[in-house]
């Protein structure tokens, strides 16, 4: 009768770690989505935030919003482009 009850007292931090790991597992996918995200759009979050400093000292970040949009336009090429191993090796060779 001791056994089952041991057996049962160890149960409860087994579920705790169990939940621990899937907790971190969640947090790493979301930080893998989220560098995802900052390498397609990092540079043109940064461009308009420079350009919003900028304006707000007062001076024009019409330089840096035009560079944003120019980001924006080359992020949404590099997402639309079929991707495959054949351009890999193509892209690395060069």
């Amino acid at each position: 009768m001791k056994t089952v009850i041991q057996g049962r007292r160890s149960n409860p931090a087994r579920q705790r770690g169990q939940g621990m790991t899937e907790y971190i597992i969640i947090t790493a996918l979301i930080a893998i989505a989220a560098i995802g995200a900052f390498t397609f759009f990092g540079s043109t979050a940064r461009s308009h935030v420079g350009a919003m400093a900028q304006e707000l000292s007062g001076q024009k970040g019409e330089d840096l919003m035009e560079r944003a949009v120019n980001e924006a336009n080359r992020a949404k090429t590099e997402g639309e482009d079929n991707k495959n191993l054949k351009k890999y090796t193509n892209a690395a060779a060069k």
